[in-house]
């Protein structure tokens, strides 16, 4: 957690938040992953199927070819004669290839890759940051890909997943809804991707002790919120520097694959990394190359190009960096890619790499990339076949301030630069890739229109509703942006400022009505229809507890709640939905929602 500036200039350190940042400064010498036991025994056959070098963009995938003992392929291989058998087996592996067919040859992962002719574009999101931001309204979101940020372990010896060691994947799902928000965004024709790692916090690579652990840490992610796309971000002292760390993460990302193709599910996998305006350092290129080892199918290695240690002076210094650094790093790829045996083009490179910019002002306070290096950039991605264009963060992509912009400010929810809102996701909107190459028909999920397996309380037309309060209508979760009563959510707007409403996405098949604790008789005294209660007056009604608001007599505590302002009793509990601050500031603490 750190200490953060908001767009008043308050200082809040109550939330955790994140930020993309800068590697150690420490550099080391890239240590040799591969070795004879690291590398699986394969049959020629399998050999002969699995191309050693793929120009056509999609995944680097290949089978392991014959090693030395110093992990690197042979120099001096004696090749057999190929028999009749073998070259048809070879023209018939190059034909689905060319077909863009899906092969599973052994227990190697291969999706055929697909020619990528243009790059597409992917926002990171903080998913934790407050206030939450609604990456599932298009509105506030024109990508047509996304990337969440970030999943790492609940601890710093747990191998458990969370949301930023903030909230478990159900807590999260509870209290921001992000499967429903997901659900929401693939329902558009969107693509989320979920990041796993990031600047703060521990990584599962580091918390889980083993490859079976991390592996099955990951696939729980991937299950829980139906992922094609992962994204690992390897940064810092908690993510960099460590062979062993390396090693696992590389093992459990080619038992993940596996999985994924036993599930027949086409799973991509991008690898994020920092860099200097000369490249990968070398810690982050021993990252690199523990998985091309271990033969894991990498879609592309996404670098980081921000927090420079230096940039060149003068006007469009932070544009030559970033161009720089992607340059560099373009040809130390194409270098590992060789020593494992994938033999590409230049071009081909290109379309397995991708950049994320630390839009507006940089931590380095002479560093801020603004609105005219994101034209630079897209010109320069669709010139060079730049696989991808990410920026950190859709948090922050706004104007610091009003009318007038402060500028120079790090913040968290605006950039620090002068800037139309969204104006940066607009430029890079450009790019009008998509990362789902090969992404299936989506078809939106059926809303769950039984009132009985609402998570929240269902609309009323007769209550009033405070700013943050969620309900549901027809299916679909709503968040009240501000107070307003008898606004039905559903009626149809043509912007998204005329209703008072935010549409949060469906009720999954997963969702379910809460179930409140009850207190055990005799708690407090039993509402009686008879008795005149005072103002401050504590009863139990069908074991939940209420206070007396005014006098009253005969009215019953059950539409006592936070949405019924009218009402004498308010409620001693926390009613699913209900925002943390209640409109009438009093506390619910004696009993909580599960």
């Amino acid at each position: 957690m750190r200490e953060r500036w908001t767009d008043s200039g308050v200082t809040d350190a109550s939330v955790p938040t994140h930020r993309k940042g800068r590697h150690d400064s420490g550099r080391q010498q890239p240590a040799r992953v591969g070795s004879e036991s690291a590398a699986p025994a394969t049959s020629d056959a399998t050999r002969a199927l699995v191309p050693h070098g793929l120009e056509a963009g999609g995944v680097i995938a290949l089978a392991p070819p014959p090693v030395s003992r110093d992990g690197l392929p042979p120099t001096d291989e004696v090749r057999r004669p190929l028999s009749l058998l073998r070259i048809l087996l070879v023209l018939a592996a190059l034909g689905a290839l060319g077909g863009g067919a899906y092969l599973g040859i052994k227990r190697h992962v291969i999706f055929a890759p697909k020619v990528r002719t243009s790059t597409w574009f992917a926002p990171y999101v903080d998913v934790t940051a407050t206030p939450t931001y609604p990456f599932q309204n298009p509105g506030d979101n024109p990508a047509k890909d996304v990337v969440l940020s970030f999943i790492t372990a609940s601890g710093p010896t747990s191998c458990t997943p969370s949301w930023g060691g903030a909230y478990s994947l159900t807590a999260a799902d509870l209290n921001l809804n992000v499967a429903n928000r997901i659900a929401q965004y693939v329902s558009q024709g969107g693509t989320p991707i979920v990041s796993f790692g990031g600047q703060a916090h521990t990584p599962l690579a580091k918390a889980c002790t083993s490859a079976d652990q991390l592996a099955a840490a990951y696939e729980q992610v991937i299950r829980h919120y139906n992922l094609k796309v992962i994204d690992l971000d390897v940064e810092g002292s908690n993510g960099l520097g460590s062979v062993a760390v390396d090693e696992r993460r590389a093992a459990a990302v080619r038992d993940v694959q596996l999985w994924a193709q036993r599930h027949d599910i086409p799973l991509e996998v991008w690898l994020t990394l920092p860099s200097e305006a000369n490249g990968l350092q070398d810690n982050a290129q021993t990252a690199v190359m523990a998985m091309l080892r271990a033969r894991d199918a990498l879609s592309g290695v996404n670098v980081m190009a921000m927090d420079f240690s230096s940039i060149p002076s003068g006007p469009g210094g932070m544009m030559q960096a970033v161009e720089s650094s992607l340059t560099s790093s373009a040809r130390q790829l194409g270098a590992d890619f060789s020593k494992v045996g994938l033999h590409t083009s230049g071009s081909a490179v290109w379309r397995h790499l991708g950049v994320t910019v630390m839009i507006g002002q940089n931590a380095q306070q002479s560093q801020r990339f603004t609105t005219a290096d994101a034209s630079m950039l897209t010109r320069f991605a669709t010139s060079t076949g730049l696989a991808r264009v990410s920026l950190w963060s859709l948090n922050r992509d706004r104007q610091c301030g009003g009318v007038y912009p402060i500028t120079g400010v790090d913040a968290t929810t605006c950039s620090g630069t002068p800037q139309a809102p969204l104006a940066f996701s607009k430029t890079f909107g450009h790019l009008n890739g998509t990362v789902a190459y090969a992404k299936r028909a989506v078809l939106p999920p059926q809303p769950d229109t039984n009132p009985a397996n609402a998570p929240y309380p269902l609309w009323s037309p007769t209550a009033s509703y405070p700013q943050g309060y969620k309900i549901v209508r027809q299916g679909e979760i709503y968040e009240a942006k501000w107070y307003n009563a008898g606004e039905d959510p559903a009626a149809q707007v043509e912007y998204s400022w005329q209703t008072p409403w935010e549409l949060l996405g469906p009720v999954l098949p997963t969702d379910h009505a809460p179930t409140l604790p009850k207190l055990p008789a005799g708690t407090y005294p039993g509402w009686s229809v008879t008795t005149q209660y005072q103002a401050g007056a504590t009863v139990l009604y069908q074991g939940l507890p209420y206070r007396a608001k005014w006098n009253n007599q005969g009215i019953s505590p059950l539409v006592g709640t936070a949405a019924n302002s009218g009402s004498p009793w308010q409620p001693l509990f926390v009613i699913p939905g209900e925002p943390s601050s209640n409109p009438s500031g009093s506390s619910s603490t004696s009993a909580s929602a599960p």
